[in-house]
């Protein structure tokens, strides 16, 4: 950056005591020196870039503010030696997704091969906003296939795979995003799994089917407060809780699955997703199954406890291309119960086993 001094313009505003002379205040200004930043010349043709950027989360994060702080980053990299004519930023994708599997990357990606792509280079803003793990590494050949550099503020200026301590850095920096991955998600595993256990909070997810969400307060958190987040609760729900409690019912009879949704569609009782369609957009039609009956008589949270941790998400190779989460069942010894009721039960623990609970 340049930096001039030079004077500043006399002060000329009426700035006088009572006896009408020059007040000390503004003989000062006029006295002083302006440091004086020189405005960037923009080179006229170089190098046009694509800025591509990326933000986790749309609720704690300001996209606004996540946008243009690393376009800011990208722009001072990369002035004098050319322009940013394109842009991309992905919202709401984790950094463990690869570029293949983000919108607005997977987009960048597919223009490579355009004759008429309009960008010759590629410019970030933070690395860990772009990058984690070895992606980077396995993207640089398909970059270098299509003679596109990629620039980076770490590497102040483009990439070089064939200078040592360019590679050397990038094998450094996936290996830091890598690890401040692993180092967040546990500190939030740790802190859910305690939030379950001894508060028995309310932790996200779908309400299971005889429930419904509460407001249970201002979150705990001074920062998630002012930010307007709320705790929810579970509480039973007027129009299906009883539904519930006759499932169970029915079933401690000896009925079989398949009699029990036979009764509720013999009924018209309105299944799970007839009823919150929008929380259960992975279910289809209108009529009970033996798996949904199955799931809601296996749910333990029907019994006043807060449950977490049933199903995990098996990432795998989640930076390779094409690469998807697989949800899985854990082994009830990794669930998370709580100590104590938190929620009204619609069934309990008797001497003789699960017994309905009483409508309350």
């Amino acid at each position: 950056m340049c930096v001039s001094t030079t004077r500043i313009p006399r002060y000329e505003g009426d700035v006088s005591d009572d006896q009408g002379e020059e007040h000390p205040l503004a003989r000062w200004l006029n006295e002083q020196p302006e440091t004086r930043t020189k405005p960037r010349i923009r080179r006229q043709g170089g190098q046009r870039f694509a800025f591509y950027g990326r933000m986790s989360t749309v609720e704690r994060q300001d996209r606004v503010t996540s946008h243009n702080w690393q376009l800011d980053c990208a722009t001072e990299l990369v002035s004098g030696h050319g322009t940013i004519v394109a842009e991309y930023f992905d919202v709401g994708c984790s950094r463990r997704r690869s570029w293949h599997r983000r919108p607005q990357s997977a987009a960048l990606l597919a223009a490579l091969g355009d004759p008429l792509r309009g960008f010759d280079a590629i410019v970030v803003g933070e690395y860990e906003r772009a990058f984690s793990g070895t992606q980077l590494l396995a993207l640089m050949p398909l970059l270098e296939q299509h003679q596109v550099q990629l620039w980076l503020p770490e590497t102040d200026g483009p990439v070089d795979r064939s200078k040592p301590t360019h590679q050397a850095l990038i094998m450094l920096l996936g290996v830091q995003s890598k690890r401040e991955v692993q180092r967040s998600r546990h500190r939030v595993i740790t802190a859910m799994r305690t939030q379950a256990r001894e508060q028995g909070r309310y932790l996200g997810g779908r309400p299971p089917y005889g429930y419904q969400l509460v407001d249970a307060g201002p979150h705990p958190n001074a920062a998630h407060a002012r930010w307007g987040r709320r705790l929810q609760r579970l509480e039973p729900d007027p129009a299906t809780a009883a539904h519930v409690r006759r499932m169970f019912a029915q079933r401690l009879a000896g009925n079989s699955l398949a009699s029990i949704a036979r009764a509720l569609n013999d009924d018209a009782v309105a299944c799970p997703s007839t009823v919150d369609p929008t929380r259960n957009h992975h279910r289809t039609g209108e009529r009970w199954t033996l798996r949904t009956v199955a799931a809601i008589l296996a749910n333990p949270r029907y019994t006043g406890r807060q449950v977490w941790n049933r199903q995990g998400t098996d990432v795998g190779t989640i930076d390779g291309p094409g690469a998807r989460g697989t949800l899985r069942w854990n082994h009830t010894r990794d669930w998370v119960i709580s100590k104590q009721r938190a929620h009204i039960a619609l069934v309990h623990h008797g001497r003789g086993g699960l017994d309905t609970a009483r409508s309350r």
